[in-house]
């Protein structure tokens, strides 16, 4: 990998914001009440109980309190009667009223976080696969932050769970290619309403690890003097092979519609190890590694193979298991937990971002954590190591 000199400003993640809706969802809370609603189905009652103890959750958060109702009145669960079932129509009614707020608090805590005004913004991706309503989250954002009006705004629609990561190599390619560009990404997405009320073990997978929120990140050039930052390195998106038909993501007439195969794991070892490798074109695999947690797994995949330590995915497990999986909001959530211990290092450590989506999609993106004290105190050589 290409060496970046640590005296020249290079693309880097300068700040990230992460925003929670303030209904929280126990897990043990959700099983039990699905478990009455299925006290008729006694088959998808044993495989949900199994599936959401064993998925990796513990919590979540959601923008509806009717699914933290008692199961009489959720109209999310199992057999709700089908005229008291919300409609596309209504969910999305609920995406536009929750979202924005969500986005604009992750937005300001980003700035806040990067100690960028938003005089300095120059592009603004916005990002999510949960809602969708027009005018965007990209005016909203505008208008409310008082951003500028002739801002460049690029909105990432419908892309899934790597969307995220997608707008991250987008941004670095814009301040790489423009060093007057600061670009200021928002993610936002409510899975949580896009739950069916199925006995279908389909929907009820889905329903076992999705949960709400919103991050937000500033990518912009840095050199010396800045706080501690990620430094990116060139990465790669890829659409692996035979894999189209194992995760898809529709809109249906009672929310959008999920099928998540079994066997994405399986497919992920089986073809993420020649784009890792090509992508690190013979360095030595990097200390740091961002996984996005799609799945327990899906984490467990990439740890076997590359026979990762517990402790180095250990942030991608405890994301999912404090939050769920939050589409593509979900790898901010990750770096900002990476950022939040390595801080107390003093050394530049090399890492490698990965988040996967429909298609099967695969983002790849290396970088260099650079912690304030290295930034202050001398030059280093950044990039993969």
């Amino acid at each position: 990998m290409n060496q970046l000199d640590g005296t020249v400003p290079a693309a880097s993640i300068m700040g990230i914001g992460t925003a929670l809706p303030v209904h929280r969802i126990e897990q043990k809370d959700v099983s039990a009440r699905l478990a009455q609603a299925l006290e008729h189905e006694p088959d998808s009652r044993r495989w949900a109980k199994r599936i959401f103890n064993q998925c990796g959750v513990e919590t979540r958060y959601t923008c509806e309190p009717n699914l933290l109702e008692p199961v009489e009145s959720c109209r999310y669960l199992p057999f709700t009667q089908r005229e008291n079932v919300p409609t596309t129509a209504e969910r999305m009614g609920k995406y536009k009223e929750a979202a924005v707020p969500l986005g604009i608090q992750a937005a300001r805590l980003a700035l806040e976080d990067a100690v960028v005004s938003t005089s300095e913004i120059t592009h603004l991706i916005t990002v999510s696969c949960t809602g969708q309503f027009l005018p965007g989250l990209d005016v909203r954002l505008i208008q409310q932050l008082e951003l500028s009006p002739r801002i460049n705004r690029i909105p990432l629609v419908f892309q899934g769970c790597a969307a995220g990561l997608k707008a991250v190599q987008l941004a670095n390619s814009i301040v790489t290619s423009d060093k007057d560009a600061t670009v200021l990404i928002v993610c936002v997405e409510l899975c949580t309403l896009h739950f069916q009320p199925s006995a279908k073990r389909d929907d009820l997978f889905a329903a076992s690890f999705f949960g709400d929120g919103a991050s937000a990140c500033v990518v912009g050039l840095s050199g010396l003097g800045r706080k501690e930052l990620f430094r990116l390195g060139s990465g790669d998106s890829v659409l692996l092979p035979d894999c189209s038909e194992e995760m898809i993501w529709e809109v249906g007439n009672t929310g959008f519609d999920l099928y998540l195969s079994p066997q994405i794991p399986k497919l992920l070892g089986l073809h993420l190890g020649p784009e890792v490798e090509r992508l690190l074109d013979g360095s030595d695999l990097p200390e740091i590694w961002a996984i996005h947690p799609g799945g327990r797994g899906i984490v467990d995949a990439v740890q076997k193979l590359y026979q990762l330590s517990d402790e180095q995915v250990a942030y991608s497990r405890n994301i999912l298991r404090d939050y769920g999986n939050l589409s593509s909001v979900t790898i901010l959530f990750v770096l900002q937990a990476i950022r939040d211990d390595y801080r107390k290092r003093e050394e530049a450590s090399s890492g490698i971002a990965l988040a996967f989506g429909p298609g099967l999609t695969a983002e790849l993106l290396p970088f260099t954590y650079v912690p304030a004290s290295v930034e202050e105190r001398e030059p280093v050589n950044q990039g993969m190591i």
